[in-house]
Formats: structure tokens, C-alpha cells, sequence
């Protein structure tokens, strides 16, 4: 099926984290210190556990870290009590935008989700106010140049939803989130490798900006970006022809 562009997104992206490389590390390790806390330590039977360490593996952090930091979320060290808290709201031309944070302390979180979205031109929103705009699933992205005929065929006998190829020749799979992980394995076994792998939200609509609301939007996003609770940020926005 053919569909939006993603590849000038995924390279967009990329591009800007590569910017903020030093904060990667610490998300990814509240990420492993909450799955660990909620699902237990063991890989085998944790997939929360075991994508937030394949992120780790792929941001090279050693695994004495990994280790280190799965063993005081399960009681063998002491250690900060983390709590996932989601904001939703709107930026630049209503662009919907949802936060989501790990935090220890709340009050400070909010404040400063708050203020970003106030100073920079956006405002929050209330619990669901956005996130009915985005589907909560697994998602692939493969370079332009991927044989869609091969992606399509190991993809959909390993269970996925949907194969689309962008206007660029970039080439995105999408799965239910339970089924993410095998699909993922079966593209891996087939000697297929994305650009991006992972579970997130995915924006249904789009929502076009350009000139100096795409530049306002992006201010917004960075000044989100910069906080060190933030964890992921999703939007629908489309600045200069990319959806970030």
C-alpha cells in the first residue's frame, strides 16, 4: 500500500537525537528500572524488559549497566521509585501532542510539562483530550531501496497488521503490540533490518506546518525535548514536508 512519507521523519529525528545523545542513556535506564520493577527482572518473561534492553544494547550501554540497574528495580539494590505519568495537549495549529514521563517527583513534572507547553505557544490538555488521534502499536521502518515484496511476505506470515511504502520508497510495518517482538525477530532472521524498531503511538491525521509555525512547533518539541522526565514524545505535526 502506498503512504505518507516517513523517511524524511525518521532521518529528521535521528538527526536530533543524535544532538541529544547524553540524555538517551538515562531514559533508557528508567525504562529498564520500571518494566524490571513492574514485570521482574527475567527477560524471558518480561517483552517490556526485554525491548528496554535491546534499546540499551543499541545505544551501546554495557551490560554490567543493564545488569546493575534491573537488579536494584528488583530489590537487590536501593534505588529511586519511579511513576509513568502521560500528558496530553496541543501545539502549534492544534497539532496534538502527548508527553509521556517517568518521574519521582510529580508536582516539579508537571510544572515544567506546563510551562513548556505555555511558553512556547502550546497548552496542555486533559487525560485523553489527544490520544484517540493515535494508535497504540508496533512499528518497523525499513530504507527506501528494501525489497517491498520480501518485507511484505515475511511481515505478514509473522503476523502483522499492515506494510506500507512511503512516497520515498521507505517502507513501515506495523503490528498489534503483543505481536511486535516476533515480527520484528522474523525480519531480523529473513536478513532485514529497519531503521526503526519499536512500539509507539502512531498519529492517524497529520497536520501540516510550514514557514514559521513549523519552526514554532519545533521550539516547542525541543523545550519538551530538553526536560529530563520527558521519555517519549509523540505528535502528529508535519513540519517541512516531515512528520516527526
Amino acid at each position: 500500500m502506498a503512504g505518507h512519507s516517513k523517511w524524511a521523519n525518521i532521518q529528521h529525528r535521528k538527526g536530533r537525537q543524535d544532538e541529544k545523545r547524553g540524555k538517551i542513556w538515562t531514559r533508557i535506564i528508567r525504562e529498564i528500572t520500571v518494566a524490571a520493577r513492574a514485570g521482574g527482572g527475567d527477560l524471558a518473561t518480561n517483552p517490556r524488559l526485554r525491548l528496554a534492553v535491546d534499546r540499551a544494547k543499541a545505544a551501546n550501554m554495557p551490560a554490567d549497566r543493564v545488569k546493575y540497574n534491573i537488579d536494584k528495580a528488583t530489590g537487590n539494590q536501593e534505588g529511586v521509585t519511579y511513576e509513568e505519568i502521560r500528558y496530553e495537549g496541543y501545539g502549534i495549529g492544534g497539532a496534538a501532542i502527548i508527553v509521556d514521563t517517568m518521574t519521582d517527583n510529580r508536582v516539579r513534572t508537571v510544572a515544567e510539562v506546563r510551562h513548556a507547553f505555555s511558553k512556547y505557544g502550546g497548552n496542555m490538555g486533559t487525560e485523553g483530550s489527544v490520544a484517540f488521534q493515535f494508535t497504540h502499536c508496533g512499528q518497523l521502518v525499513f530504507a527506501p531501496g528494501t525489497s517491498e515484496d520480501k518485507v511484505m511476505e515475511v511481515a505478514l506470515e509473522a503476523g502483522a497488521q499492515d506494510v506500507i511504502m512511503d512516497d520515498e520508497g521507505a517502507i513501515e510495518v506495523l503490528t498489534d503490540v503483543g505481536d511486535f517482538e516476533a515480527v520484528r525477530d522474523a525480519l531480523v532472521q529473513a536478513g532485514l533490518t529497519s531503521e526503526v524498531a519499536g512500539v509507539t503511538m502512531r498519529a492517524q491525521n497529520p497536520i501540516e506546518l510550514v514557514g514559521e509555525d513549523g519552526a514554532r512547533m519545533q521550539k516547542l518539541l525541543d523545550a519538551l525535548e530538553e526536560l529530563d522526565d520527558v521519555q517519549e514524545i509523540y505528535h502528529n505535526a508535519e513540519i517541512d514536508g516531515a512528520v516527526l
